[in-house]
């Protein structure tokens, strides 16, 4: 039973409580909670420092296997929806172990994901039929319902990020999960086949994409992305927000690389102090290359490589970069903006 909203009034609580045995309940004790006058949410400023959750991964390691765990990942959980497998009202993120020998077992799901690769080399994941070798600081993509698996016949260790839209798909009452029949999907495509289709300025004709919205590369290498920062940055002054910052796209469409996930990738120059930042996708951002300092609403954090830190809905983000700086993060925008929800203010 809801619980009855608590008045001094005798006969709007006699009212409510006659109301409540209908399940029906009134509007008007709860408006100001359903529809306030700017973003509300629990989700929470956090910064979680890479060497201090490092060994955690790594212990985990050796005491399941990423066979039995299906997928061995320690969950970032925000400190304000503790329990909940949530970095934001709206996504997941966390950190997967896959150690030299292993494989994490194929299967699919509605959910769709990415990976971005934060520490080692030499890991691969296959998407439909296709493998894709893992460096550190490539954005990868698993797209919704296509069968995936990781493994390692590398000499190092290989941790990532990852990230899902598994809220927004629990949502709206769309979660389907599939087991491939074997341990590994069979490989039907040459490594880079899908950069080789779509990857360089060109399609095949009458190409029908592969994956839906969602783009039909799936792996958008670090080399590549961090070329174009350079280049950017060699022919225009920084944006006094976001420095040089670019997003990732589908190469058949020109939006977003995911429907339901936006990512991008920014350049900050040595010394740079951002103008106050705010928009309505609350957005999680991996730290790859430099240092400096966040401030998110009324908290600061100093971040270094490999750390990664929440920003929530409508919270004000400044950063200052002690040193050039590059930043992956990723966000809700895709939905809001198709919603005609997204908004942002600068200053």
């Amino acid at each position: 039973m809801a619980s009855i909203p608590q008045v001094t009034n005798p006969a709007r609580q006699d009212l409510y409580r006659r109301m409540d045995k209908h399940n029906t309940a009134p509007l008007w004790e709860v408006l100001h909670g359903l529809i306030p006058d700017t973003p509300v949410t629990r989700c929470k400023p956090y910064l979680w420092k890479y060497k201090d959750v490092r060994p955690y991964i790594m212990e985990s390691g050796k005491l399941i296997t990423a066979k039995e765990a299906i997928r061995r990942v320690l969950v970032l959980e925000n400190p304000g929806m503790r329990g909940e497998s949530c970095i934001t009202q709206s996504l997941y993120a966390g950190l997967q172990l896959i150690l030299p020998g292993e494989i994490a077992p194929s299967h699919r799901h509605s959910q769709s994901a990415l990976r971005f690769i934060v520490e080692g080399s030499g890991a691969y994941t296959a998407v439909d039929g296709e493998r894709t070798t893992m460096l550190a600081g490539d954005f990868i993509i698993t797209p919704s319902w296509t069968f995936h698996d990781h493994g390692n016949p590398g000499n190092e260790p290989v941790v990532w990020m990852d990230g899902l839209d598994v809220r927004i798909v629990e949502l709206f009452g769309a979660q389907f999960h599939e087991v491939f029949p074997e341990e590994v999907q069979p490989v039907t495509r040459s490594e880079g086949a899908a950069t080789a289709r779509f990857g360089n300025g060109l399609a095949p004709l009458a190409a029908k994409p592969p994956f839906g919205k969602t783009s039909p590369i799936f792996n958008y290498p670090y080399a590549r992305s961090r070329e174009s920062l350079e280049l950017l940055s060699r022919d225009q002054d920084p944006d006094l927000c976001h420095g040089w910052k670019m997003q990732f796209i589908n190469p058949l469409s020109g939006g977003h690389a995911m429907p339901t996930i936006a990512a991008f990738i920014q350049l900050l120059p040595a010394r740079f102090q951002s103008q106050p930042y705010r928009s309505t996708d609350g957005t999680i951002y991996s730290v790859v290359e430099g240092g400096g300092r966040v401030s998110i609403g009324t908290e600061s954090f100093d971040f270094e490589p490999r750390d990664t830190f929440v920003v929530p809905s409508w919270t004000p983000l400044r950063i200052e970069a002690t040193s050039e700086t590059v930043l992956f993060s990723f966000s809700d925008r895709p939905g809001q903006e198709a919603m005609g929800l997204w908004r942002e203010k600068r200053g």
